[in-house]
């Protein structure tokens, strides 16, 4: 299997000899129907079947929708939350809002860390990560959302956007995943970590390298990560490619669904961050 960018589909195991009486199964990007000489997949939808398509679609949705739907209970939520003066001004947000915050962040972390590296292809897990993941961005959303009506939708729309166009790519070929394709998209990923942690550290010191300050830099290195973020989709759909050709248990599914949630989140905290320097006077 080809390295990738996002940690949750790195070291995967291989498939299970033990499925080859199925044949391959049909991934993102292949015909159906199986190929000659291999049996059709079993209909037995026992927990120990081979992963397909379908379970990736289903398994993503399931975790999407349930972001979705607390995101946007959170947001509105959230917006309650701020304190604001008689002039109109925001001056605080109540303790709630800020746990939320501070809360989502830290459970989605640790859960992304113990399903990336424990390798667990866990539906509970995956969906507490989404859930997590809801309460933070949906906590965020709200209070951007406070200072600048119609950003979230307009974030949730580019970010869909960006998905279905990239997903379009990988089916039609005309990009194709190959490895210098995937080493340059790992050193960009790596390179991008490494200037935010700068840029983090040494603003920490007072040190201002334009980042994150809403300038040009900072639009300009954002429209960058969201093209980087893009990329990654298409080796998200390579790996979960690879994984239903090599045949893993259809729990795996799982696993898949939650190496596209991560780059799905981080594209809609980027594009949501471009939005912000757009709008802001």
């Amino acid at each position: 299997m080809r390295s990738t960018s996002n940690p949750a589909f790195r070291n995967l195991p291989r498939g299970n000899v033990g499925y080859g009486q199925y044949g391959p199964n049909t991934g993102f990007n292949q015909p159906e129907g199986g190929f000659p000489g291999y049996a059709q997949a079993p209909t037995d939808r026992g927990d120990d079947r081979p992963m397909t398509v379908d379970d990736v679609v289903v398994k993503t949705g399931m975790s999407l929708g349930l972001a979705l739907v607390i995101g946007a209970i959170t947001a509105i939520w959230a917006q309650t939350q701020l304190t604001v003066n008689a002039a109109g001004k925001v001056t605080g947000m109540s303790g709630g809002l800020l746990g939320a915050l501070i809360g989502g962040l830290l459970v989605g972390l640790v859960l992304s860390l113990i399903i990336s590296f424990g390798q667990k292809a866990s539906g509970p897990l995956t969906l507490a990560y989404s859930a997590a993941e809801g309460v933070f961005l949906g906590a965020l959303s709200g209070v951007f959302e406070f200072f600048m009506p119609g950003i979230a939708l307009q974030a949730l729309l580019g970010t869909a956007g960006v998905f279905v166009a990239m997903l379009v790519v990988y089916k039609t070929g005309a990009i194709k995943v190959t490895p210098k394709l995937t080493k340059w998209i790992i050193g960009a990923v790596a390179g991008v970590v490494i200037l935010m942690l700068m840029n983090l550290v040494l603003g920490l010191f007072g040190v201002n390298m334009g980042l994150r300050d809403g300038g040009t830099l900072a639009i300009v290195f954002s429209l960058v990560v969201i093209g980087i973020a893009a990329f990654c989709f298409l080796l998200d759909f390579d790996m979960a490619d690879k994984m239903i050709r090599e045949g893993l248990p259809a729990k795996w599914a799982w696993y898949a669904a939650f190496g596209l949630m991560t780059t799905l989140v981080w594209l809609y905290l980027e594009i949501l961050r471009l939005l912000s320097y757009l709008n802001s006077d």
